[in-house]
């Protein structure tokens, strides 16, 4: 097992958190250290699966259909049927977990279509399937992205957000064929330069530089710097379904969104009203997080809560078995069908 993550690898992740693309001389003096350093440390944790930096489309997520299923898989066939969930790119996420289902599995399509598809006609036909039960998300209130680590202090965080505030361009209409394969070599490595994308693309790198500037100057893009979730000082993960009066919806939302721990949080259609994932330091520490919704929220109603063992895919990534990148990416298709004036 690889080692824990030191403080100044936790430094160092949170300032990513805020500033994924954030350069080493800026980074260097907010965190007291050398660009060198920092710069030598981000390598290391990038090549041991410690860290990685994704990028998928942003200033149209709110038109992507987001669902969560939950499926019951045959023992003897759990390995299969996770190797055929993490080659497919509609299923971004995929969860392996202890409780009321054998896998959770996030999806992103374009359309109702696809969804229906990918429903009906792809998940029951993998290799063990038993049962299955999906969720269609209504409404983002929180995604993974904004979750913190807890290493920096305020007056650092608020420098970084400081230094990564900039004036953004609308988006055009339709993305110059030119750009995509920019964007295709950034979702292997978000925080690939100017150089690093000439050199793939075999392309001048001033011409690199202006294309890439442009489309870093959109709100097109969204970049998340991402931990092996073993690793940190948050190693469990629990994904909650609950129920709530809609007159208390907004003001539920808001509660949870002042957690720190909070990774995501959706409205879905159904019975439970909200789904939302929280991360925990351990057993006690998540049964604290429990009470605390019982005590603060009364009217929610918890219908299931469910722990997740092992994530081998996450937003497109494929990882090992303790949550470590394996520098393995499988597109989502929605990096691919909501680029305007792309092809899937």
């Amino acid at each position: 097992m690889s080692p824990t993550l030191d403080e100044h690898d936790l430094a160092l992740l949170h300032a990513l958190q805020i500033a994924p693309r954030g350069n080493w001389v800026d980074l260097a003096r907010v965190l007291g250290s050398t660009p060198t350093t920092l710069a030598s440390r981000w390598a290391r944790l990038r090549s041991t699966g410690r860290a990685w930096v994704t990028v998928h489309p942003a200033r149209r997520l709110t038109n992507v259909l987001v669902a969560f299923t939950e499926l019951d898989v045959e023992p003897s066939r759990r390995a299969e049927a996770v190797e055929r969930l993490c080659a497919d790119p509609r299923a971004i996420t995929v969860e392996e977990t202890a409780n009321d289902c054998d896998l959770i599995v996030t999806s992103m399509v374009n359309d109702h279509d696809e969804l229906t598809r990918f429903r009906l006609d792809v998940l029951p036909r993998i290799p063990g399937v038993q049962r299955l039960n999906t969720s269609v998300a209504t409404r983002v209130h929180w995604e993974g992205s904004r979750w913190r680590l807890d290493a920096l202090d305020a007056t650092q965080q608020a420098e970084l957000h400081r230094i990564t505030r900039r004036e953004t361009n609308p988006a055009p209409a339709t993305v110059p064929d030119a750009y995509w394969p920019l964007i295709e070599g950034l979702t292997h490595d978000g925080r690939r330069s100017a150089a690093d994308l000439a050199r793939i693309t075999g392309r001048q790198e001033a011409t690199v530089r202006r294309q890439l500037g442009k489309l870093l100057s959109t709100d097109l893009l969204a970049f998340r710097c991402e931990v092996a979730q073993i690793r940190s000082r948050w190693p469990l993960v629990c994904t909650w379904f609950v129920a709530v009066p809609q007159a208390e919806l907004e003001r539920t939302v808001r509660s949870l969104t002042t957690l720190p721990e909070l990774r995501m949080c959706f409205s879905v259609a159904g019975t439970e009203q909200l789904v939302f994932q929280a991360m925990a330091h351990s057993p006690e520490d998540l049964m604290r997080l429990e009470r605390g919704f019982v005590e603060k929220l009364p009217w929610m109603t918890p219908v299931k809560s469910i722990l997740t063992l092992r994530m081998p895919k996450r937003m497109g990534w494929i990882l090992d078995e303790e949550g470590k990148s394996t520098g393995q990416v499988v597109v989502p298709s929605i990096t691919h069908e909501f680029m305007p004036g792309t092809e899937a």
